[in-house]
């Protein structure tokens, strides 16, 4: 008996945790990184404030660099995530199994 259309959960749950890891990956670095993106448009010099108050110049260069590798994995992250859901939802790997391989009660 073939199933027509049955997805494969496994891909599909894998699929959203890295979707959602991208998504989170994004948000917390995409809120930490603000602060520099505003400085380098206004100033040519960022500022790094320390919980004392006291402020430590850094090269813009370098944190908007730092921002964009996370963004680009996030980004990866995401795009690996939707594949592989989409994967999922299309496979038909679960009932593809041939009857000598099969395991359980009923082979």
């Amino acid at each position: 008996m073939q199933i027509t259309h049955v997805s494969d959960t496994r891909l599909i749950i894998l699929g959203s945790v890295l979707a959602f890891a991208g998504f989170l990956l994004g948000g917390i670095t995409g809120a930490q990184y603000q602060q520099y993106v505003i400085q380098s448009r206004q100033f040519d010099v960022c500022y790094d404030y320390t919980p004392d108050g006291n402020s430590v110049a850094v090269k813009c260069d370098e944190k908007i660099q730092d921002m964009l590798f996370f963004l680009v994995s996030s980004l990866g992250l995401i795009g690996v995530g939707v594949f592989v859901l989409v994967k999922g939802v299309r496979g038909k790997w679960d009932q593809n199994v041939k009857s000598d391989e099969m395991v359980g009660p009923n082979k």
